[in-house]
């Protein structure tokens, strides 16, 4: 009060109006957030039924979509497995399609022996005939990794069955000195052993 009656008339005037300036903007201010206040009243303001109502197309949303996926998840189960299944059951047809040309070989070798031709030239034909078709036979197993054991190979158990040994000069002990029935693997897998003599 003391300040307000000592300073001129002039900035008394001033000092009132700035005071009632603020008045008017702390008063604007309140109107402001009183009217924002009853907005989010207004807004949040929701009857049991309307969450109830809103909870619930939620929940049916929910079990549409559990529904669509789980439906989605057994036809690719279904599908999968009914490539699996054709997958195992045609899993030869290669190979069938490729042992097709060595029939069609071995027929031909048949008709050829009813031909009228000597003997010796007929034999000599089913020699080269067979010869061929063995040829074609083993190219097409090899295609599908199946492959002779080499009689070049240093005597393995997991490979060579030693039916019988022999005293041999020339070969070492253990080495292979004959083979009676050739072996097969498919791969790195023995199918059928190699029947072999070995040196003592």
């Amino acid at each position: 009060m003391y300040n307000t009656l000592i300073l001129p008339k002039k900035e008394q005037e001033n000092i009132m109006s700035d005071k009632n300036i603020e008045n008017e903007n702390l008063q604007e201010n309140e109107d402001i957030e009183n009217s924002n206040a009853s907005e989010e009243e207004t807004q949040t303001e929701t009857t049991p039924e309307d969450e109830f109502e809103l909870l619930n197309k939620e929940l049916t949303e929910l079990k549409d979509k559990y529904a669509r996926v789980h439906a989605d998840f057994d036809n690719i189960k279904k599908r999968l497995e009914r490539e699996k299944y054709t997958a195992v059951e045609y899993a030869n047809e290669k190979f069938a399609k490729d042992m097709i040309p060595v029939v069609d070989s071995l027929e031909m070798a048949l008709q050829s022996a009813n031909a009228d031709a000597e003997p010796q030239e007929l034999i000599e034909k089913l020699k080269e005939g067979i010869e061929l078709t063995l040829k074609q036979f083993t190219t097409a197993l090899e295609k599908h990794g199946v492959t002779m054991v080499s009689h070049d190979e240093p005597f393995d158990p997991n490979i060579h069955n030693a039916v019988q040994s022999v005293d041999h000069d020339e070969i070492k002990s253990g080495e292979i000195v004959q083979t009676f029935q050739r072996g097969y693997k498919y791969k790195n897998r023995p199918l059928r052993e190699a029947m072999v003599v070995v040196a003592n």
